[in-house]
């Protein structure tokens, strides 16, 4: 594990990174859509785990699914559902990667399911791939 998936947060700095209000956070962990925190009271922290999980919901209920149906697909160990068209107001977290003039990645790891260290990983694989297909065959 990296620091970076270790990273830790607050209540209040999960809540301005979901753009979710303290109560709604609360809610969704006493009905059991998201992990309880390490530790109690004031002393509660919040990993990446809880990050991922509270955007994933605010993403399937701004898609118009219901909790229980958020339920559903979190209790699923398959893939992460197919959501309508991103509405306005719509928070998602993407890593772009500018491999070159005219090529891009976009990743949404939440939705690809991969940790912060698979992503670079997965980064790191495609600029290598990019530079042995350029040093394979020189540009035209």
């Amino acid at each position: 594990m990296t620091p970076a998936d270790s990273k830790e947060f607050s209540i209040d700095e999960l809540c301005i990174l979901t753009d979710l209000p303290k109560r709604t956070v609360r809610y969704y962990m006493q009905i059991g859509l998201v992990d309880r925190p390490d530790g109690e009271t004031r002393a509660a922290r919040y990993g990446q785990r809880h990050l991922e999980q509270l955007l994933s919901v605010r993403r399937w209920t701004h898609a118009g699914l219901s909790l229980e149906r958020v339920r559903e697909l979190l209790d699923q160990a398959g893939q992460p559902p197919t959501v309508p068209g991103n509405r306005a107001g719509t928070v998602e977290v993407w890593s772009h990667l500018v491999v070159a003039e005219g090529v891009e990645v976009r990743l949404n790891p939440t939705i690809a399911r991969l940790s912060l260290e698979q992503t670079r990983r997965f980064f790191a694989a495609v600029m290598s791939a990019f530079e042995q297909i350029q040093q394979e065959d020189p540009p035209v």
